[in-house]
């Protein structure tokens, strides 16, 4: 073996055994060092603190001392009346049989009273009102339906008046099963994907509250663009290529526009029923599917902002496939993207405006098992320790420091950890010196 190869292998071995010492493995890295020194330490480091953060608590008397030591204030708990209010409205108006209505009060109650499960379903809260409130919509009596306008040519009037064009109707002249493909495929499949990645990866790599403020962003994105489509109701364009300017009315079935190709192209009627059946057919306005790629790409960016130009290209790459598919104008689109900006502003706390990526690989920064973070963060610790906790700064009377003016030097500590791998190759247990610094403090 030659000197550089056995370089390299102590050197794998010596990072192997950093990160075990981080996570406190050492008892079983004799039976495990081959498979952790083939796994990204970073993803580790992030999944295990990931793990960390989870509640595995099933006694819900913890949730129920929480919610009596909460401090209830209007503008921070109003939300709770909104949801409450338009899901009790949705289950009133549902075809569902009452047993089954107070059966899911019965389970949701449950899981938002058990630790383990109410920390994933009260962030998704706002998202399953809209859920509800989408999939009930159909229930909606007609005798208050028929006192609302349908508007059919609101929105190409809107669209050539304000870009000079109908620009969705010259997108859709040229057709060809390959492009129907392209369109297919970020306005058919990933567009009901991607928003569970995204909050995986968020949850991950994101750091504490980045699940909860994209739970409560999308939710409410999406139950605000709900409520217009019920009071606003606005024809797609594959309504006026069907019936013209002809007025619509709600015993219309819904069509597949140009997802009726895709049809075609794989022998079945899956989107032709799916539309038929669609609890809102008049639904364009505001793009809701342009509000998801909106609001993905923005949060994508401010957490990993080293791949914004890829988060963005799928944006407009959808953008396109709405319209080529005769599913919205382009004012539609510019809705749907006003409505995701400002959901995300509307509920970005200080706290996750100035919190910088947990994963500095994915981040595009530095490479190093513990990141610090030098800017303030108000009411968090300014760093993340090795071991990937998080915790705060506390003084000794109990208080909890903003830690605004608190900067964690990261390359230092890279610099430490470079020491460390160095005593430790050379096996110089004497070299206290090296190790006299403020990594031995850390968590």
């Amino acid at each position: 073996m030659s000197y550089r190869e056995h370089e390299n292998k102590m050197s794998i071995h010596s990072s192997t055994r950093r990160l075990a010492r981080c996570f406190g493995l050492n008892q079983c890295m004799s039976r495990s060092s081959n498979s952790i020194s083939r796994v990204s330490p970073h993803l580790l480091n992030a999944i295990l603190a990931a793990t960390q953060r989870l509640d595995f608590s099933l006694s819900p008397s913890k949730s129920i001392a929480k919610l009596k030591a909460h401090r209830w204030s209007l503008k921070g708990d109003a939300q709770y009346f909104i949801m409450i209010t338009v899901s009790g409205l949705s289950l009133w108006f549902c075809g569902l049989h009452w047993l089954i209505k107070i059966g899911l009060i019965i389970l949701y109650t449950t899981a938002l009273l058990v630790p383990l499960t109410s920390q994933f379903f009260l962030p998704a809260s706002p998202i399953f009102t809209w859920v509800i409130l989408f999939f009930s919509n159909r229930y909606i009596p007609m005798s208050f339906r028929s006192k609302i306008h349908i508007w059919v040519s609101i929105l190409p009037t809107l669209e050539s008046v304000l870009y000079g064009a109908n620009i969705s109707d010259i997108l859709t002249r040229y057709t060809h099963p390959l492009l129907d493909i392209l369109a297919w495929l970020p306005y058919g499949v990933l567009h009901f994907v991607l928003p569970f990645v995204v909050a995986i990866f968020l949850f991950v790599f994101g750091g504490p509250g980045a699940v909860k403020f994209y739970g409560k962003a999308l939710g409410y994105m999406n139950l605000s663009g709900v409520v217009i489509q019920i009071f606003f109701p606005c024809a797609p364009p594959w309504y006026e290529l069907s019936h013209g300017i002809t007025p619509a009315n709600y015993d219309m079935p819904g069509e597949a526009g140009g997802l009726a190709r895709i049809d075609a192209i794989f022998h079945s009627q899956g989107y032709t029923t799916t539309f038929r059946n669609s609890p809102i057919v008049f639904g364009a306005f505001p793009s809701l599917h342009a509000g998801f790629a909106t609001l993905e790409a923005l949060f994508l960016s401010h957490y990993f902002p080293r791949w914004r130009v890829f988060y963005w290209t799928y944006a407009f790459i959808l953008y396109w496939s709405t319209m080529y598919l005769t599913h919205h104008y382009l004012v539609d689109l510019v809705a749907g993207g006003a409505l995701a900006v400002a959901s995300f502003y509307l509920f970005l706390t200080e706290d996750q405006r100035h919190l910088p990526m947990l994963n500095a690989s994915i981040a595009g920064e530095e490479d190093s098992i513990a990141k610090g973070y030098h800017s303030g963060i108000r009411g968090m610790l300014g760093h993340r320790g090795a071991n990937g906790t998080w915790s705060r700064i506390r003084h000794n009377d109990g208080t909890e420091d903003p830690a605004e003016d608190f900067e964690f030097d990261h390359l230092f500590l890279d610099d430490q950890l470079r020491l460390r791998d160095e005593e430790e190759l050379l096996g110089d247990r004497s070299a206290t010196g090296l190790r006299k610094t403020s990594l031995d403090t850390l968590p």
